[in-house]
């Protein structure tokens, strides 16, 4: 079977930057933008997850597929499971969560993890990216994740640990990780029905969920290293940048 969703969780209400989902780069919401590169994989039905009616609205007036989830929601990925639920869809062995604020990710490396997925039979995996930048080793905007082996075109190693903190003094292997995760469904599921950790709660990061539990992550090596916009600097910066590209 091995086909997979593509499922975008969205809110308003982001403490650093509120309706970012909304804020518009060459006249298109960003979350818009987030869509067209989950399309642009060409792996499955693109479908984003929101808390809002004006995302939903926004979506569909731009040519995507929106729905309705609740305000309960700790993370993007109950609120994915949410989604799952509510679109009845049974003939997909995977699903894959993209970060609606990374309207730069790109389609060939979304296409690369999900083939990693299927060749390695994974429970999780993700993207990460080499660190070109030292400044981006102290950014707690910039999550960085510590892998076993070192991360080259067609490997897929397992994850160590993910921070928020300075990784560099373990000196290897310490990449930025890149939002996108893949999950099996079975996987997804468990996950949802587990207790939030201290760890995950006090690193406000929702893989750590699964690690402190014993679900393996692998992560895929990234081609590019796009930025996610969590404040109104993130922002003005890639919209100069994007709206320059084209």
């Amino acid at each position: 079977m091995n086909k997979v969703l593509i499922l975008i969780p969205s809110r308003m209400a982001a403490k650093r930057l509120p309706g970012k989902p909304l804020l518009e780069i060459n006249k298109i919401p960003i979350i818009s933008h987030v869509v067209k590169r989950g399309q642009e994989a060409d792996l499955g039905e693109v479908v984003v997850c929101a808390e809002d009616k004006e995302i939903v609205s926004a979506v569909e007036k731009n040519g995507g597929r929106a729905i309705l989830t609740g305000k309960y929601h700790k993370n993007g990925t109950e609120r994915i499971y949410e989604g799952l639920q509510k679109l009845k869809i049974v003939d997909v062995e995977y699903v894959m969560s993209l970060q609606g604020d990374e309207p730069e990710i790109n389609p060939k490396d979304i296409k690369n993890l999900y083939n990693c997925m299927v060749k390695h039979s994974s429970d999780i995996g993700t993207l990460a990216a080499e660190i070109k930048k030292d400044s981006m080793f102290n950014n707690p905007n910039v999550v960085k994740v510590k892998t076993v082996e070192k991360l080259k075109e067609n490997n897929f190693s397992l994850a160590i640990n993910f921070s928020r903190e300075n990784l560099s003094k373990e000196s290897f292997n310490i990449y930025h990780h890149i939002g996108i995760y893949c999950y099996k469904i079975s996987i997804l599921k468990k996950i949802v029905n587990l207790k939030q950790t201290e760890n995950e709660i006090k690193n406000k990061l929702e893989q750590l969920r699964a690690m402190d539990n014993n679900i393996k992550i692998n992560v895929a090596l990234s081609e590019s290293s796009p930025i996610g916009i969590d404040t109104e600097e993130d922002y003005l910066a890639l919209k100069k940048n994007m709206e320059y590209k084209s």
